[in-house]
């Protein structure tokens, strides 16, 4: 792990399909939202945008999982979302995907890898 790895949250706070963390990130010189979910037993983080238009997906705080807890949901337009890589699977999403941020799990805890601060 890098020395500039930046600690998002604890393993525990996530579970898999459950609640998401939101948390911010640095892409071309501006802060943007992000996310991370825990899905399949593997922590995944993407950007808070859908695909379709420049909305965050959350339908409430920290809440990305469809009932079913195998898709992510844009709440603003219903477009669902592989959680294991985030391509587009319907919706308004018209084949666009989440881009992904890279993390990393170890020692208990989730980090920002440091090249996913400015892609």
């Amino acid at each position: 792990m890098a020395a500039d790895a930046r600690l998002i949250c604890r393993s525990s706070d996530l579970q898999d399909g459950g609640r998401g963390i939101r948390f911010t990130i640095e892409r071309r010189g501006a802060a943007e939202p992000a996310f991370a979910v825990r899905f399949d037993g593997r922590v995944r983080a993407y950007v808070n945008r859908c695909g379709h238009v420049a909305v965050e997906l959350d339908w409430q705080h920290n809440e990305f999982f469809d009932d079913s807890k195998l898709y992510l949901i844009c709440a603003t337009h219903g477009a669902l979302y592989s959680p294991a890589d985030g391509r587009c699977l319907g919706g308004r999403c018209n084949g666009r995907g989440l881009t992904p941020v890279a993390v990393e799990e170890r020692d208990g805890a989730v980090y920002l890898t440091p090249s996913e601060h400015e892609p």
